[in-house]
């Protein structure tokens, strides 16, 4: 009998993370042997698991840890370096080339989109442990635009959306998710979660990186 691939989650959407895990424990071939629903916590769990993942399923927007970011792009680094047999499949919900692409170059092995088919969800973990990695159609389009030049950064009036303007303004102001929360009537989730795309679409690993973005785009001015 052949061996099944192993498959690890990192979601924090414990919903879609069941849902996930029981399309892939559907196929004889495949068992989910890992989960977690955040990235600090990640590399201890894989420590000390008795059976490693070989292909991991990370999302990008995983929460925050009071102002400390941990999110899927970091994931895919730290298991470079500590897990490099580990393959990883990114999630997200973004569809956007140059984003796509520059996942693809941070070594992540596959990119798909949280509303792609189940089916392909299985074709793209197959492949990935096959293979070495999945390139669907929209993903190889991006990255051969990227080769050619023709996908560049996007200004940023187009590359964020105006609430994550909104936070943007209020984290460089060193407000905490919780003020940010109150200010603008919306959950410490979702700040989080704005804060997270933040640092995904602007390539900044810290609050620190957002502020210079901020200032370089002058979104906001120093006095």
């Amino acid at each position: 009998m052949q061996n099944k691939i192993r498959i690890g989650l990192v979601e924090d959407q414990l919903l879609f993370r069941q849902g996930i895990k029981a399309i892939i424990n559907a196929h004889p071939d495949m068992e989910v042997v890992f989960e977690s629903g955040d990235g600090f916590s990640v590399v201890e769990k894989l420590e000390q698991s008795p059976v490693l993942p070989e292909v991991m399923l990370v999302d990008l927007s995983l929460p925050a840890k009071g102002d400390k970011e941990f999110n899927g792009i970091q994931v895919t680094s730290t298991l470079q370096q500590i897990f490099p047999d580990i393959r990883v499949l990114i999630l997200s919900m973004h569809h956007d080339e140059y984003f796509i692409s520059r996942l693809i170059e941070q070594g992540a092995q596959g990119y798909l989109v949280k509303d792609s088919d189940p089916q392909e969800v299985y074709d793209a973990i197959v492949s990935i442990h096959t293979k070495g990695s999945y390139i669907n159609e929209h993903t190889l389009k991006a990255i051969q635009n990227r080769l050619v030049g023709k996908v560049k950064p996007r200004k940023t009036d187009e590359l964020l959306t105006k609430r994550e303007l909104e936070v943007l303004r209020l984290v460089c102001q060193q407000m905490t998710a919780e003020e940010i929360a109150n200010k603008l009537f919306i959950s410490v989730k979702t700040v989080n979660g704005h804060r997270n795309n933040l640092l995904q679409k602007t390539g900044s690993r810290n609050v620190t990186g957002l502020v210079l973005y901020a200032v370089k785009h002058q979104i906001i001015e120093l006095l």
